[in-house]
């Protein structure tokens, strides 16, 4: 079954780590990202764009209208998602209890419930 692992964050955190230690903690990320694509539970990774960049996209009258975002007022937003097709929902929490920062920062783990065909 597929999951989404989402972690949300706030620039004030992302602030707070020198950039020296950058490097290091990319470097988890990365071995994270390679373990469990190798096992074949992690289907893909992503890291998001600072909030202030999100666009909210609407329609009217048939005509998509944009404005800035994030819609949420909120101090956190998501800062990255994560794809893992795995054979139990344990097992999808064990891969979002196995994140680099997972101390720090909590990770919420949604079932994905319906896929749409791409190759339709």
């Amino acid at each position: 079954m597929k999951y989404l692992l989402m972690i949300y964050g706030k620039q004030e955190k992302w602030s707070s780590i020198p950039a020296e230690d950058w490097p290091r903690e990319i470097a988890k990320q990365d071995a994270y990202n390679k373990k469990y694509t190798a096992t074949g539970e992690l289907l893909g990774g992503y890291g998001l764009a600072d909030a202030a960049a999100a666009k909210l996209v609407t329609r009217k009258d048939g005509v998509p209208a944009v404005s800035d975002g994030p819609y949420l007022e909120t101090k956190e937003y998501m800062a990255s998602f994560y794809l893992v097709d795995v054979e139990s929902e344990e097992r999808a929490h064990e891969l979002a209890a196995a994140m680099p920062w997972a101390d720090q920062n909590p990770t919420e783990v949604w079932p994905i419930l319906h896929e749409s065909a791409s190759d339709a």
